[in-house]
């Protein structure tokens, strides 16, 4: 019994920036400050390979002193919206009908709502009463993937059965007015807010990649490197210097194992789905890849159109390879790292 991946879609919210328009924004925000400081921070912008983003709200809200309470209430508004019209378009491409839903995975990290998503859509969309629903919190980047492994779990246990994995992120809603520190300038540099949604299925009728093995890795005393610490503020950003450094001295421990124990070397693989967590770490993952004779150019165009958008945005890049109707038998590799510290894996076959 197999579980596919029959399609993915996306939605973005209705702001936009490029960086170049950001800039000026910059200069209100940091005004007061080392002028050396304010250009350090533009190089940090103008270098981080984004060249737009999307936002919940305008920029001028971004930019302007309110409370968590305030941030969080227009991410819980929005996050609704976005949540919907995303499961919508995803359903429309797969031509499924809501209550034909059984499970539903809700992903997200970059506010609080309690009921989660999840009961909104069920609602909103009239989803079945008895469908199994999971939301997932506090998973970071890696979440997008780590639902994908709950639903193939929950679907491989389950023949003949339907599941949409919804990633919602606003990034934004997180950014410190008051935060001068380097993670909190990376993360405004790198982040933008998106949608994601990704139906699976192990109904023998439905098409799709098929997911042949997920794997999980955490990797020991790293919690320290990345996630959010919650403030009186909201929630600030925790984004360890050493993370590219970290992924590098772990990466053939990451990759090898997982390939081997299906008879497979990374020769054998055709299209990498890399979650793009900035420049940073593209640069270092490319270089482990291109040495092994892949590329990853499809995470660094998502990242270049739409910034790191957390959990949602490995799903961008995999509906970017979808897209090019990748040929029979070929086989994608799903790579993304997280809080914990953690990397989830999953090995697709078309």
């Amino acid at each position: 019994m197999s579980v596919k991946i029959t399609t993915v879609a996306k939605q973005l919210p209705q702001y936009s920036r490029t960086t170049a328009e950001i800039l000026p924004f910059l200069d209100e925000w940091l005004a007061g400050q080392d002028e050396r400081f304010i250009k350090k921070v533009k190089k940090i912008f103008e270098a981080a390979a984004v060249d737009k983003r999307y936002s919940v709200m305008d920029p001028v809200e971004v930019f302007t002193a309110t409370s968590f309470e305030d941030k969080n209430d227009i991410y819980s508004r929005e996050v609704i919206i976005l949540g919907e019209q995303v499961l919508e378009k995803a359903l429309r491409n797969a031509n499924w009908e809501p209550e034909t839903l059984d499970y539903i995975i809700t992903v997200s990290c970059t506010g609080i709502m309690i009921p989660s998503l999840d009961a909104y859509l069920i609602n909103k969309m009239k989803l079945r009463q008895d469908i199994v629903r999971l939301p997932v919190t506090e998973m970071g980047c890696a979440a997008g993937i780590s639902g994908i492994i709950y639903a193939k779990n929950f679907l491989k246990a389950n023949p003949g059965k339907r599941a949409a994995v919804i990633a919602v992120e606003s990034p934004t809603a997180t950014f410190q007015l008051d935060d001068f520190s380097m993670p909190n300038i990376v993360s405004a540099a790198i982040f933008g807010d998106g949608a994601a949604c990704c139906l699976l299925s192990s109904y023998k009728e439905d098409a799709g990649p098929e997911i042949i093995d997920e794997e999980m890795y955490h990797f020991y005393d790293a919690e320290h490197m990345m996630g959010f610490k919650v403030t009186n503020n909201g929630l600030q950003m925790v984004l360890d210097i050493e993370v590219p450094d970290t992924i590098a001295s772990h990466f053939s421990d990451i990759i090898h194992p997982f390939l081997q124990k299906n008879n497979l070397e990374i020769k054998d693989l055709d299209h990498m789905i890399f979650h793009p967590g900035g420049k940073k770490i593209v640069t270092t993952v490319e270089a482990l890849f291109s040495g092994l004779g892949k590329n990853i150019d499809a995470t660094k165009e998502v990242l270049k159109q739409y910034g790191n958008m957390s959990s949602a945005t490995v799903l961008y890049v995999l509906e970017s390879i979808m897209e090019d109707q990748p040929k029979a038998g070929e086989k994608g590799l799903m790579l993304s790292f997280g809080p914990g510290f953690s990397a989830q894996r999953v090995l697709l076959q078309w």
